[in-house]
Protein backbone atom coordinates (compact mmCIF):
# COMPACT_ATOMS: atom_id res chain seq x y z
CA UNK A 1 0.00 0.00 0.00
CA UNK A 2 1.36 3.41 -0.94
CA UNK A 3 0.17 5.06 2.28
CA UNK A 4 1.87 2.39 4.38
CA UNK A 5 5.06 2.94 2.38
CA UNK A 6 4.74 6.69 2.89
CA UNK A 7 4.26 6.31 6.63
CA UNK A 8 7.23 3.94 6.85
CA UNK A 9 9.57 6.32 5.03
CA UNK A 10 8.28 9.70 6.23
CA UNK A 11 11.10 10.31 8.73
CA UNK A 12 13.76 9.59 6.10
CA UNK A 13 11.96 11.77 3.58
CA UNK A 14 11.63 14.68 5.99
CA UNK A 15 15.30 14.34 6.95
CA UNK A 16 16.41 15.33 3.43
CA UNK A 17 17.93 18.80 3.57
CA UNK A 18 16.17 21.53 1.61
CA UNK A 19 19.42 22.15 -0.28
CA UNK A 20 19.37 18.56 -1.59
CA UNK A 21 15.80 18.60 -2.88
CA UNK A 22 15.36 17.99 -6.61
CA UNK A 23 12.40 19.23 -8.62
CA UNK A 24 10.86 16.50 -10.79
CA UNK A 25 11.76 16.77 -14.46
CA UNK A 26 9.63 13.76 -15.35
CA UNK A 27 5.90 13.34 -14.63
CA UNK A 28 5.72 11.62 -11.26
CA UNK A 29 3.47 8.83 -12.50
CA UNK A 30 5.96 7.88 -15.20
CA UNK A 31 8.95 8.23 -12.89
CA UNK A 32 7.47 5.99 -10.21
CA UNK A 33 6.56 3.35 -12.79
CA UNK A 34 10.08 3.47 -14.26
CA UNK A 35 11.52 3.04 -10.76
CA UNK A 36 9.38 -0.03 -10.14
CA UNK A 37 10.33 -1.44 -13.54
CA UNK A 38 14.00 -0.81 -12.79
CA UNK A 39 13.79 -2.73 -9.52
CA UNK A 40 12.33 -5.74 -11.34
CA UNK A 41 14.81 -5.54 -14.21
CA UNK A 42 17.83 -5.36 -11.91
CA UNK A 43 16.88 -8.52 -10.04
CA UNK A 44 18.24 -10.58 -12.95
CA UNK A 45 21.65 -8.94 -12.51
CA UNK A 46 21.93 -9.20 -8.73
CA UNK A 47 25.29 -10.93 -8.55
CA UNK A 48 26.94 -8.56 -11.03
CA UNK A 49 25.46 -5.44 -9.46
CA UNK A 50 26.55 -6.44 -5.97
CA UNK A 51 30.02 -7.29 -7.21
CA UNK A 52 30.23 -3.79 -8.71
CA UNK A 53 29.43 -2.31 -5.32
CA UNK A 54 25.66 -1.86 -5.29
CA UNK A 55 24.08 -2.23 -1.87
CA UNK A 56 21.25 -4.68 -2.58
CA UNK A 57 19.23 -3.29 0.30
CA UNK A 58 18.96 -0.06 -1.69
CA UNK A 59 17.37 -1.89 -4.61
CA UNK A 60 14.96 -3.73 -2.32
CA UNK A 61 13.96 -0.36 -0.92
CA UNK A 62 12.94 1.03 -4.31
CA UNK A 63 9.34 -0.30 -4.34
CA UNK A 64 8.78 1.18 -0.87
CA UNK A 65 10.26 4.54 -1.89
CA UNK A 66 8.18 4.44 -5.07
CA UNK A 67 4.99 3.85 -3.12
CA UNK A 68 5.85 6.69 -0.77
CA UNK A 69 6.48 9.01 -3.71
CA UNK A 70 3.21 8.02 -5.37
CA UNK A 71 1.28 8.77 -2.19
CA UNK A 72 3.07 12.09 -1.62
CA UNK A 73 2.18 13.07 -5.19
CA UNK A 74 -1.45 12.18 -4.57
CA UNK A 75 -1.55 14.32 -1.43
CA UNK A 76 -0.11 17.28 -3.31
CA UNK A 77 -2.51 16.75 -6.20
CA UNK A 78 -5.39 16.75 -3.76
CA UNK A 79 -4.16 20.00 -2.28
CA UNK A 80 -4.03 21.68 -5.68
CA UNK A 81 -7.40 20.59 -6.90
CA UNK A 82 -10.50 22.63 -6.47
CA UNK A 83 -13.43 20.81 -4.97
CA UNK A 84 -15.24 21.02 -8.29
CA UNK A 85 -12.31 19.51 -10.16
CA UNK A 86 -12.08 16.69 -7.66
CA UNK A 87 -15.79 15.99 -7.95
CA UNK A 88 -15.47 15.88 -11.72
CA UNK A 89 -12.50 13.52 -11.52
CA UNK A 90 -14.35 11.27 -9.09
CA UNK A 91 -17.36 11.14 -11.40
CA UNK A 92 -15.10 10.17 -14.32
CA UNK A 93 -12.95 7.59 -12.56
CA UNK A 94 -15.10 6.01 -9.88
CA UNK A 95 -17.27 3.87 -12.21
CA UNK A 96 -14.17 1.96 -13.37
CA UNK A 97 -13.10 1.55 -9.74
CA UNK A 98 -16.49 0.09 -8.80
CA UNK A 99 -16.26 -2.25 -11.81
CA UNK A 100 -12.79 -3.35 -10.75
CA UNK A 101 -14.06 -4.10 -7.24
CA UNK A 102 -16.92 -6.16 -8.64
CA UNK A 103 -14.60 -8.04 -10.98
CA UNK A 104 -12.24 -8.88 -8.15
CA UNK A 105 -15.14 -10.17 -6.05
CA UNK A 106 -16.31 -12.30 -8.99
CA UNK A 107 -12.89 -13.88 -9.59
CA UNK A 108 -12.16 -14.34 -5.89
CA UNK A 109 -15.50 -16.05 -5.32
CA UNK A 110 -14.69 -18.61 -8.00
CA UNK A 111 -11.05 -19.08 -7.00
CA UNK A 112 -11.93 -19.56 -3.31
CA UNK A 113 -15.16 -21.55 -3.86
CA UNK A 114 -13.81 -24.66 -2.08
CA UNK A 115 -12.74 -22.77 1.05
CA UNK A 116 -15.71 -21.47 3.10
CA UNK A 117 -13.48 -19.32 5.31
CA UNK A 118 -12.11 -17.44 2.30
CA UNK A 119 -15.56 -17.07 0.78
CA UNK A 120 -16.73 -15.59 4.07
CA UNK A 121 -13.90 -13.04 3.94
CA UNK A 122 -14.87 -12.02 0.41
CA UNK A 123 -18.51 -11.63 1.41
CA UNK A 124 -17.58 -9.51 4.41
CA UNK A 125 -15.40 -7.27 2.27
CA UNK A 126 -18.28 -6.83 -0.18
CA UNK A 127 -20.61 -5.47 2.50
CA UNK A 128 -21.40 -1.77 2.17
CA UNK A 129 -21.96 0.25 -0.97
CA UNK A 130 -20.68 3.75 -0.28
CA UNK A 131 -17.77 5.35 -2.11
CA UNK A 132 -15.56 4.94 0.94
CA UNK A 133 -16.61 1.28 1.24
CA UNK A 134 -15.58 0.67 -2.36
CA UNK A 135 -12.12 2.14 -1.83
CA UNK A 136 -11.63 0.10 1.33
CA UNK A 137 -12.86 -2.99 -0.53
CA UNK A 138 -10.14 -2.52 -3.16
CA UNK A 139 -7.50 -2.26 -0.47
CA UNK A 140 -8.80 -5.30 1.40
CA UNK A 141 -9.09 -7.36 -1.79
CA UNK A 142 -5.51 -6.47 -2.70
CA UNK A 143 -4.30 -7.79 0.64
CA UNK A 144 -6.44 -10.94 0.52
CA UNK A 145 -5.49 -11.66 -3.09
CA UNK A 146 -1.79 -11.24 -2.35
CA UNK A 147 -2.12 -13.76 0.46
CA UNK A 148 -3.91 -16.25 -1.83
CA UNK A 149 -1.88 -15.74 -5.00
CA UNK A 150 -1.68 -19.47 -5.67
CA UNK A 151 -5.43 -19.95 -5.84
CA UNK A 152 -5.83 -16.97 -8.16
CA UNK A 153 -3.08 -18.16 -10.49
CA UNK A 154 -4.72 -21.60 -10.55
CA UNK A 155 -7.75 -20.12 -12.36
CA UNK A 156 -5.60 -18.11 -14.74
CA UNK A 157 -6.35 -14.78 -13.11
CA UNK A 158 -4.13 -11.82 -14.00
CA UNK A 159 -2.68 -11.07 -10.58
CA UNK A 160 -1.29 -7.74 -11.81
CA UNK A 161 -4.83 -6.48 -11.20
CA UNK A 162 -4.16 -6.75 -7.48
CA UNK A 163 -1.64 -3.92 -7.67
CA UNK A 164 -4.03 -1.96 -9.88
CA UNK A 165 -6.60 -2.29 -7.10
CA UNK A 166 -4.15 -1.02 -4.48
CA UNK A 167 -3.06 1.91 -6.62
CA UNK A 168 -6.66 2.80 -7.46
CA UNK A 169 -7.59 2.79 -3.79
CA UNK A 170 -4.65 5.02 -2.89
CA UNK A 171 -5.14 7.50 -5.71
CA UNK A 172 -8.93 7.83 -5.54
CA UNK A 173 -8.99 8.08 -1.76
CA UNK A 174 -7.35 11.50 -1.98
CA UNK A 175 -9.67 12.52 -4.81
CA UNK A 176 -12.68 11.54 -2.72
CA UNK A 177 -11.38 13.41 0.31
CA UNK A 178 -10.82 16.52 -1.78
CA UNK A 179 -14.23 16.27 -3.43
CA UNK A 180 -15.76 16.21 0.04
CA UNK A 181 -14.21 19.59 0.79
CA UNK A 182 -11.00 18.80 2.70
CA UNK A 183 -8.17 21.16 1.87
CA UNK A 184 -4.65 21.95 3.04
CA UNK A 185 -3.84 25.64 3.18
CA UNK A 186 -0.03 25.53 3.10
CA UNK A 187 2.70 24.42 0.72
CA UNK A 188 3.90 21.54 2.88
CA UNK A 189 2.44 18.85 0.58
CA UNK A 190 4.55 20.06 -2.35
CA UNK A 191 7.71 20.16 -0.24
CA UNK A 192 7.02 16.64 0.98
CA UNK A 193 6.32 15.48 -2.58
CA UNK A 194 9.59 16.95 -3.81
CA UNK A 195 11.50 15.31 -0.95
CA UNK A 196 9.81 11.96 -1.61
CA UNK A 197 10.78 12.26 -5.27
CA UNK A 198 14.37 13.13 -4.27
CA UNK A 199 14.47 10.14 -1.91
CA UNK A 200 13.36 7.82 -4.71
CA UNK A 201 15.70 9.46 -7.22
CA UNK A 202 18.73 8.88 -4.99
CA UNK A 203 18.15 5.13 -5.21
CA UNK A 204 17.21 5.11 -8.90
CA UNK A 205 20.27 7.16 -9.90
CA UNK A 206 22.63 4.84 -8.02
CA UNK A 207 21.16 1.68 -9.55
CA UNK A 208 21.15 3.13 -13.05
CA UNK A 209 24.71 4.34 -12.70
CA UNK A 210 26.00 0.92 -11.68
CA UNK A 211 23.90 -0.86 -14.33
CA UNK A 212 25.07 1.41 -17.15
CA UNK A 213 28.65 0.95 -16.01
CA UNK A 214 28.36 -2.82 -16.04
CA UNK A 215 26.52 -3.20 -19.33
CA UNK A 216 28.08 -0.44 -21.41
CA UNK A 217 28.75 -3.00 -24.15
CA UNK A 218 25.56 -5.02 -23.69
CA UNK A 219 22.67 -2.98 -25.05
CA UNK A 220 20.14 -5.73 -24.32
CA UNK A 221 20.81 -5.34 -20.57
CA UNK A 222 21.79 -1.69 -20.53
CA UNK A 223 18.42 -0.55 -21.90
CA UNK A 224 16.77 -1.51 -18.62
CA UNK A 225 18.95 1.00 -16.78
CA UNK A 226 18.00 3.95 -19.00
CA UNK A 227 14.94 6.17 -18.59
CA UNK A 228 12.50 5.36 -21.37
CA UNK A 229 10.74 8.68 -20.77
CA UNK A 230 13.94 10.67 -21.29
CA UNK A 231 14.87 8.55 -24.28
CA UNK A 232 11.46 9.15 -25.82
CA UNK A 233 11.72 12.91 -25.25
CA UNK A 234 15.12 13.04 -26.92
CA UNK A 235 13.74 11.14 -29.87
CA UNK A 236 10.74 13.45 -30.18
CA UNK A 237 12.52 16.73 -29.50
CA UNK A 238 16.08 16.21 -30.62
CA UNK A 239 18.56 17.04 -27.90
CA UNK A 240 16.26 19.28 -25.88
CA UNK A 241 17.03 18.37 -22.24
CA UNK A 242 14.90 21.12 -20.68
CA UNK A 243 13.05 19.52 -17.75
CA UNK A 244 9.34 19.16 -18.24
CA UNK A 245 7.06 20.48 -15.54
CA UNK A 246 6.06 17.73 -13.11
CA UNK A 247 2.53 16.47 -13.29
CA UNK A 248 0.03 17.92 -10.89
Amino acid sequence: MSKANFDAKLKEIEAIADSEVKIPGTPIGEYVQEAENLAEWAKMDKAKLEKAGLDWALLEDVPIRAGACRYAQSIWARDRQSIEEAQKEWKEKSPAAFDLRDELVHHFTFAFRKDPSLISKVQKIREGSSNADMLQDLSDLHILGTEQMGLLKAIGYDTKQLQVAANTSDELSVVLARSNGKKSEDDAPKQTRDKAYTFLKQAVDEIREVGQYLFYRDNDRKKGYVSTYRKRRRYNKGNDETPEAPEA
